[in-house]
């Protein structure tokens, strides 16, 4: 991987063409063995560097290919010179970045400097009858290939900034909908919570109404027992009132290099005894060590537990085994419980959906959530009187 960020198949293209340049030459020139060499190796070191990534920069590196070829041709015959194509290089470096003017004035300055070496014949040298003519035709194909390769850039260009443009316009749709999103959750969320606030605030109006009645003021025991009622009915809407906030409030994750291992079994550790069900852990070597935040991903993985162990009935055994698949570290929380019903497992990640009688509804909407924040995913599958499989996939390779 390391090598081949460092040497790239356009290299390995100029190594050849420099070969090849090196091999043709008819004669021996040090002089344009050398330029040659200099031409290839600034074509591969060029890429590398930021300064001619700019318009600037751009124009410098033209203007050094000119010089170059020009030097060239002027140590191999001049214009009789077998490697007079080599001025295509600066035009069609030129066509690729830069527009149609700029582009006519280097096709019409390295015209220019191919003719030039006609005026440097000595007067004794009798030209050849037809040798503006073969100039002429050379020079028509370096402005054909200027022009073609220029249209075929500008092309690329606008559909570069056309893609661009789609992209801008995507994001924006995004962030809409995510808005929009964020609006029906709120607005779900409100009406789950005005949902399971209304059975307490019942329970505490009778109880109320009830203390208010004569009859009862004679009967410490019924008053006691409708304190309590309106105690217990008080603590269950400050809990859930709190795990509202828990959900509704923004998540902050802070991934570090963590060890998988020690979090899920710190989870296990964590579990309260006593129901019968044993808990397994079996974590592949290389998907031990990765980025993730191993505080809110404990709080996910310990929900995700404590349910299946909920789920199971005694003496079975409730698995969390996790690998290394591509570029994915694949985590499964899996139970031998009656299942989950078809109907059901469409809404298990909504807020305020629950099946048991004294549930909240947010434990697993706030796992998915954990999850989301990670760039993970999470899914469930369910057979019924087998038991059901969480299954989170988290990114192994997450920025820091």
């Amino acid at each position: 991987m390391k090598l081949a960020r460092l040497f790239r198949a356009q290299d390995l293209a100029w190594l050849l063409f420099v070969g090849a340049l090196l091999w043709g030459l008819p004669e021996t020139n040090y002089n344009a063995t050398i330029l040659i060499i200099v031409i290839g190796a600034f074509q591969v070191i060029e890429p590398r560097l930021n300064l001619f990534a700019s318009r600037r920069g751009q124009f410098f590196s033209v203007s050094v290919k000119l010089i170059l070829s020009y030097l060239l041709v002027g140590y191999t015959h001049t214009f009789d010179s077998p490697l007079w194509s080599i001025f295509l290089v600066p035009l069609v470096a030129a066509a690729t970045f830069f527009e149609f003017t700029a582009v006519v004035i280097v096709t019409l300055i390295a015209s220019a400097s191919y003719f030039s070496f006609v005026l440097l014949v000595p007067n004794t040298y009798v030209l050849p009858p037809d040798l503006y003519s073969v100039l002429s035709l050379r020079v028509s194909f370096f402005a054909i290939i200027a022009f073609v390769v220029f249209e075929q850039a500008r092309a690329k260009r606008q559909e570069m900034e056309r893609t661009r443009e789609a992209n801008k316009n995507l994001q924006q749709a995004q962030v809409s909908l995510r808005r929009s999103e964020r609006l029906a959750a709120l607005g779900q969320l409100t009406a789950g919570l005005a949902h399971e606030l209304r059975n307490p605030l019942g329970t505490i109006k009778a109880s109320a109404e009830m203390l208010n009645q004569g009859t009862v003021l004679a009967k410490p025991q019924v008053m006691k027992e409708m304190a309590s009622y309106i105690e217990s009915e008080v603590d269950r809407m400050n809990s859930l009132i709190t795990s509202f906030l828990n959900f509704a409030r923004p998540l902050e994750i802070h991934p570090v290099m963590a060890d998988l291992q020690e979090t899920v079994s710190d989870v296990i550790r964590r579990l309260p005894a006593g129901k019968g069900v044993a808990v397994t852990e079996s974590i592949g070597a290389e998907a031990r060590h990765f980025v993730f935040d191993p505080v809110t991903l404990s709080i996910a993985l310990s929900n995700l537990v404590q349910n299946a162990v909920q789920a199971s009935p005694a003496g079975t055994t409730v698995r969390v085994n996790a690998k290394k698949s591509g570029e994915e570290v694949e985590i499964t929380v899996e139970d031998e419980g009656e299942g989950i019903s078809p109907q059901n497992l469409e809404n298990i990640f909504n807020p305020f959906f629950t099946t048991k009688a004294e549930g909240v509804g947010l434990g697993l909407a706030i796992v998915s959530k954990i999850i989301d924040e990670h760039h993970g995913k999470i899914t469930a599958a369910s057979t019924a009187g087998q038991g059901t499989v969480f299954r989170i996939t988290l990114p192994f390779a997450c920025e820091i």
